[in-house]
C-alpha cells in the first residue's frame, strides 16, 4: 500500500532525526571504533583493472546519493514543466526568496572565515535548505499553516537545491580529467538524443546513466550529480499512455526509498561528529560561527528580506492567506540545512577538524532554526496577515 506524502514526510523526518542522534551516540561511545571502521570500510566493485576501490562513505555520498539527486532532479523538472513553477509569475517569488536565502548566508560565512585560509572553502555549506526535513517539520503543524505557505516553502527549497547542485558542479569538483569528462558529455548527449526521438525507455536510460555516473566519477566531478542529469532526460509524458507519465512514475518509485532509506543512511554516516576538546574549542572558530549564523540568521534575513523587496516592488505576490509573519517562519525553517549542508561539508574540507566543526554547527544551527521556526508558525495565523495578503493580491 502506498504511503500518503504527508505521512511519508513525517516518517522521513523522524528517521532522519533518529539517524543523527544514533550517529552522535555511535561516534561518542564505546562504539566509536566500530563506527569508524564501518565508515571507512573498503569496497571494491568491478573486475581488475576496471574496478573502483573506495571506502563505504564514498559509495554512500557519491553512489547511493545519486538516487537522491535523481529524485531532486525529477521534482525540479516536474514543477518547472507543469507544477507550481511552470510560469514566471508562479516562480518569481520563491525564486527571489531562495536567491536571498543563498546569498546572505554565504556572505555571513565568508565574513567569519575570510582570513582563515582553507576555511573559506565552506562558503556554500549554509546556503541550501533540506527540503525533506523542512516539509516534514511544516507538516507537524497540520492546518495551522496555509496551503500556500507549504507550496512557497517547497518551491523555495527546490530553487535552493537547484542552486546547490550548480555550485557543487562548478566549485567543488576535484582536478578534472579530460577523457572521462568527454565520455560523460557524449553519454549525456546520447541520452538527450533518445529523449528527443521518443525512445528514452527505462533500460537504455539506466545503462547510459550508469556509464554517465562512472565517467563523472573518474573525471573528478561530483558523481552524484549524474542523478540530476539523468532526471533531465526522463520524458515528461508517456509516448502512448499520457495517464501515467514516466516523470511521475519515477518520483513515486524513488520518493519512499529516498525518504525512508537513502537520506537516513546518508545522515547516519555523515553526522557522526566526535565531540572532543578540539571540536569544542573550534565552536568559536570561523567555520562554526559562519555555518551557525549563516543557517540561523542568514536564511531568515535573506528569505524575508528578498520576499519583502519582491512584494513591495510588485515583482511577486504573496500566496493566499500568507503574511510576512508566515514568510519569516518559513525563512527560519529554510535554515534547516542538514542533507545538502553535510554533503557540501564532505566536499569542501579535507581537514578533519574543519569538517567536524562544520557538521556540529550544521546540527546546532538547523535544530535551532527548526525549533524557532515552528514556534513562529505555530502562532503566525491571524486575520491581520490575511487582510495584508488580500490587499497585496488585489494591488497586483
Amino acid at each position: 500500500m502506498a504511503i500518503e506524502p504527508l505521512t511519508l514526510n513525517r516518517i522521513s523526518g523522524v528517521l532522519i532525526l533518529s539517524a543523527i542522534v544514533l550517529a552522535l551516540i555511535a561516534a561518542n561511545s564505546p562504539l566509536a571504533e566500530i563506527y569508524a571502521k564501518v565508515h571507512h570500510a573498503p569496497i571494491r566493485i568491478g573486475l581488475a583493472p576496471y574496478q573502483i576501490d573506495a571506502p563505504l562513505i564514498v559509495w554512500i555520498n557519491q553512489g547511493l546519493m545519486t538516487f537522491f539527486f535523481v529524485l531532486v532532479g525529477v521534482e525540479i523538472k516536474q514543477e518547472l514543466v507543469a507544477g507550481h513553477l511552470s510560469t514566471l509569475r508562479k516562480a518569481a517569488l520563491p525564486a527571489i526568496a531562495a536567491l536571498g536565502g543563498m546569498i546572505v548566508p554565504a556572505l555571513i560565512y565568508i565574513a567569519f572565515t575570510a582570513f582563515e585560509g582553507d576555511a573559506v572553502r565552506g562558503w556554500a555549506i549554509p546556503m541550501a535548505t533540506d527540503i525533506a526535513l523542512a516539509l516534514a517539520l511544516l507538516s507537524l503543524l497540520g492546518n495551522r499553516v496555509p496551503v500556500g505557505l507549504k507550496v512557497f516553502l517547497m518551491a523555495l527549497a527546490i530553487f535552493d537545491d537547484l542552486g546547490a547542485v550548480a555550485i557543487i558542479a562548478f566549485f567543488y569538483g576535484e582536478e578534472v580529467h579530460t577523457l572521462p569528462l568527454m565520455l560523460a558529455a557524449l553519454t549525456f548527449a546520447a541520452m538527450v538524443g533518445l529523449n528527443r526521438v521518443g525512445q528514452a525507455k527505462p533500460l537504455p536510460l539506466a545503462m547510459l546513466g550508469a556509464i554517465l555516473w562512472l565517467a563523472l566519477f573518474q573525471s573528478g566531478i561530483e558523481a552524484a550529480l549524474a542523478g540530476v542529469l539523468i532526471a533531465a532526460v526522463v520524458p515528461n509524458e508517456a509516448k502512448y499512455d499520457d495517464s501515467n507519465p514516466p516523470l511521475l512514475r519515477i518520483q513515486q518509485l524513488l520518493h519512499p526509498w529516498a525518504s525512508l532509506l537513502i537520506v537516513p543512511i546518508f545522515g547516519f554516516f555523515n553526522a557522526g561528529v566526535t565531540i572532543e576538546i578540539e571540536t569544542l574549542q573550534n565552536v568559536t572558530g570561523g567555520v562554526s560561527l559562519g555555518v551557525f549564523f549563516g543557517l540561523f540568521l542568514g536564511k531568515q534575513i535573506g528569505v524575508l528580506g528578498a520576499t519583502w523587496c519582491a512584494v513591495k516592488l510588485r515583482i511577486g505576490v504573496l500566496p493566499p492567506g500568507v503574511g510576512f509573519r508566515h514568510i519569516y517562519g518559513a525563512g527560519l525553517l529554510a535554515g534547516v540545512g542538514f542533507t545538502m549542508g553535510l554533503f557540501v561539508t564532505a566536499l569542501a574540507f579535507d581537514v578533519a577538524a574543519l569538517a567536524a566543526s562544520a557538521r556540529l554547527a550544521i546540527l546546532i544551527g538547523s535544530t535551532l532554526s527548526a525549533v524557532v521556526g515552528l514556534a513562529v508558525l505555530r502562532f503566525a495565523q491571524g486575520k491581520h496577515e490575511e487582510r495584508i495578503s488580500r490587499r497585496q493580491r488585489d494591488a497586483i
